[in-house]
């Protein structure tokens, strides 16, 4: 029997199945994964997932495997360097965002104990699941969580692409009624 998936998931693409029926909406708490998903949905910004998705082990390697602490201390030369890397998105305004939002990531760890905890607080720490599949782009807690995240001095985290975070890492379960992925995490 085939499995019944979003209707975004393109079938023919294994990198985008692999995603979908392993990590999308599955509830993260490591902070370094939490610090990945960021980076890479700030990246997405006016893109398509999937190109993301096809350099995502192109931004692991350009990035430090993701380290936050290396990502706070990249200087002008780091940047420079990763404008030459043809194999990432080559946007300067992201790649010095890329670096004040890492920055602005330790500064909640330092505050929070976590980011996961910070992230965590908005809902309670509780899964919030849409009941129908009419999902929106955006909504009062990605306002809430991109609003503080722009005063803190993070860039590219609108509304939007926090959303797309939230589905991302499991805060918000956003996978349809008939997707075989929507009841992970109700076996609690």
């Amino acid at each position: 029997m085939e499995k019944k998936r979003c209707f975004w998931v393109d079938e023919s693409s294994l990198i985008y199945v692999k995603y979908h029926d392993e990590e999308w909406g599955v509830p993260v708490y490591d902070d370094k994964k939490l610090y990945e998903m960021l980076l890479l949905e700030t990246f997405q910004a006016g893109l398509s997932w999937i190109t993301i998705l096809r350099k995502r082990e192109a931004f692991r390697k350009a990035f430090d495997d993701f380290t936050v602490e290396k990502v706070a201390s990249y200087g002008e030369e780091k940047i420079e360097e990763l404008m030459q890397n043809a194999d990432i998105i080559r946007n300067r305004k992201k790649l010095e965002a890329a670096v004040k939002n890492a920055r602005v990531f330790l500064d909640i760890q330092q505050e929070s104990g976590s980011f996961s905890r910070y992230l965590w607080g908005f809902t309670n720490g509780e899964i919030i699941r849409n009941r129908d599949d009419c999902f929106p782009v955006k909504t009062e807690l990605s306002d809430r969580v991109s609003g503080d995240l722009k005063k803190r001095g993070m860039a590219f985290v609108g509304s939007v692409t926090i959303y797309s975070y939230l589905q991302a890492v499991g805060v918000v379960n956003d996978h349809e009624l008939s997707c075989f992925c929507r009841r992970r995490g109700q076996e609690k």
